[in-house]
């Protein structure tokens, strides 16, 4: 084997060893944010009485979108309680070259950032700060 292909294997190993360590930490900051979103439960309401009939909450949690390059846009219907199907649709997303993309997670509800800012008693701290906070030990563990 040539020095040159011995270059080659080693650059090539790098590349999927960074596409990995991306998807990984990408995947840990969108379970993080989605496991500490709240699921309306209408026992913790001011007003329990006004829960609408047929009321399922988790319609916040299927909100959250992963966008690759630009901020995602729109508000997704239905809802997603244990928020799986969410974090399987984010996983999708993510190209077998991870590497090198920018990824944005969001949440377009106009309740967002009340909720980011304590309005709910599930999470009195936000999601998003929280998981900011954590960033650098995703990435560290998953490099």
């Amino acid at each position: 084997m040539s020095f040159s292909e011995d270059v080659k294997k080693w650059t090539i190993k790098c590349a999927s060893n960074s596409d990995q360590a991306v998807r990984k930490t990408v995947l840990r900051v969108v379970d993080s944010i989605v496991e500490r979103s709240p699921v309306g439960n209408p026992d913790l309401w001011q007003n329990p009485d006004n829960k609408p009939d047929g009321y399922v909450g988790g319609h916040f949690r299927a909100n959250w979108q992963l966008g690759i390059g630009s901020l995602p846009t729109g508000e997704v219907e239905g809802v997603d309680p244990s928020g799986a199907a969410t974090k399987a649709k984010a996983e999708a997303a993510i190209p077998a070259k991870a590497a090198g993309h920018v990824y944005y997670f969001g949440n377009n509800l106009p309740y967002a950032i009340p909720l980011e800012e304590g309005h709910s008693t599930q999470a009195p701290y936000g999601m998003v700060g929280l998981t900011a906070v954590r960033f650098t030990e995703f990435a560290e563990k998953a490099a």
